[in-house]
């Protein structure tokens, strides 16, 4: 590794599954910028985000914790994530990834989506970011037809000031390339290390895409969202190239929990979808691209978070993560520089359904305890099954025990809605008192679309 501070581009998803890119298997979508980013990188077969849903997803990458340590299991009202004027959010004492480069001398920008929580005291640029332009969360969160509870107008935000309301989605995906590439772009001609976390509004519901993608798109609306963030990756790539930074840029690829599923086969061969604890609700693409660091044409097949990205990151820009506290994420620095050679130091991951501790993975074996309110006794051979239709609980009671009993360590540490035991290493969830949301409906204003038409919800 060059002894220089690499630039860090991390793109998120939303809600894009397993099977949704074509170097992952798609037939149906074509996605030429992240199947090159693939072959000049690292292709993870067996990446984990922390949730199957997308606020504890978010807080867990960016803090490097189990969304349950940080106090992300649920939320007011039972919700697994965070709505509009909500009185939670990431705790302003957690240290996220933004906060360990902005210490290190890098310039920090969020674009896209937070979803951690709207209130002034939990917005992005009180958790290390220098400038954020995005939604606050999801894009179905505004004025919707149809939709089963009344919500204020979706806000546009610059930094900490609402922009627009209501904005046209359909081309909000390209003014965030913009705004991502002006970034790059004064960072460049400063010279300054940068750090650009991208969280794509695509593919959520409901599904605004451009007209040329729709054109061109063989899945419909939901496969020209698929293309269109094929597109910004090749626009940033292409970006890195035109400024001479490219071998000085970390681009990371990756989504917040699986698919849906409602337009296709998403996930894969991966049995589930977003909100479940089987694989296709945890398990998603992760691509790293370094070129002159990191080897390209790589598929790995080792167990790697999204947890592990904060001291990953740290590693490589010369960072730190705290000591007075518990993070969950490993250093796989040598493993992604050298992985012909080195392992993953990662061989277990718990799998939470917001409160709840439902399974655990540890190798290749993946033991489920817990489903719908009711408690299971299933073990599944990832390696030969990862569809897990076929339970061999019977066959392998020994290893099924073996697992219960990391179940049982985790439960101590963290809790499990569950079984009522209360975790003894959670931290407190940030709170406010009077929480107000950021935008209220005025008939007077002049949105641009007062009320989205579609009545896609995710």
């Amino acid at each position: 590794m060059k002894d220089k501070q690499p630039n860090i581009i991390l793109i998120n998803c939303d809600d894009l599954g397993y099977g949704d890119l074509s170097c992952y298997g798609s037939t149906v979508h074509d996605t030429p910028n992240l199947d090159k980013m693939a072959e000049e990188g690292i292709r993870f077969t067996d990446f984990y985000m922390a949730s199957s849903v997308c606020t504890p997803s978010r807080g867990a990458m960016l803090t490097g914790c189990y969304p349950k340590r940080i106090g992300f299991g649920s939320f007011e009202d039972g919700h697994w994530v965070l709505f509009p004027g909500y009185r939670n959010g990431l705790n302003p004492n957690e240290w996220t990834i933004a906060k360990m480069l902005k210490d290190v001398g890098y310039n920090t920008k969020m674009v896209g989506k937070w979803h951690c929580g709207d209130q002034p005291e939990f917005l992005p640029t009180r958790h290390g970011f220098d400038e954020y332009y995005g939604l606050p969360y999801s894009n179905d969160m505004g004025r919707q037809t149809g939709a089963p509870r009344s919500l204020p107008p979706l806000p546009l935000l610059h930094n900490e000031e609402v922009l627009q309301e209501q904005p046209d989605q359909t081309g909000l995906t390209e003014r965030y390339a913009e705004q991502s590439v002006r970034f790059i772009r004064e960072n460049a001609k400063e010279n300054k290390p940068f750090f650009l976390y991208l969280a794509h509004m695509h593919v959520h519901l409901p599904l605004y895409v451009a007209e040329r993608f729709r054109k061109e798109s063989r899945n419909g609306d939901y496969g020209a969202a698929v293309a269109c963030i094929d597109w910004v990756t090749g626009v940033l790539m292409d970006e890195l190239k035109h400024q001479g930074i490219d071998e000085n840029t970390l681009m990371i690829f990756t989504s917040d929990n699986g698919s849906r599923n409602d337009f296709g086969d998403s996930n894969g061969p991966l049995r589930g979808k977003k909100t479940t604890s089987w694989e296709g609700g945890f398990r998603v693409p992760c691509i790293m691209r370094w070129p002159g660091n990191i080897e390209g044409g790589i598929v790995s097949d080792e167990i790697v978070t999204s947890m592990d990205f904060l001291p990953t990151l740290a590693k490589f820009a010369g960072g730190s993560i705290p000591t007075d506290r518990i993070i969950d994420g490993l250093d796989l620095s040598d493993y992604i520089l050298n992985p012909k050679e080195e392992a993953s130091p990662r061989d277990t991951f718990f799998y939470f359904v917001a409160e709840n501790l439902t399974a655990v993975r540890s190798g290749k074996w993946k033991l489920h305890v817990w489903r719908h309110k009711n408690a299971v006794w299933e073990l599944y051979d990832l390696e030969k099954d990862v569809s897990e239709t076929n339970n061999v609980i019977d066959e392998y009671p020994d290893v099924a025990e073996r697992l219960n009993r990391l179940i049982e360590e985790c439960r101590v540490d963290l809790g499990d809605g569950a079984t009522d035991t209360i975790g003894k290493n959670c931290r407190p969830v940030g709170e406010v008192d009077n929480p107000d949301t950021l935008t209220h409906f005025d008939p007077d204003h002049p949105y641009i679309m007062a009320e989205y038409d579609l009545p896609q919800r995710g």
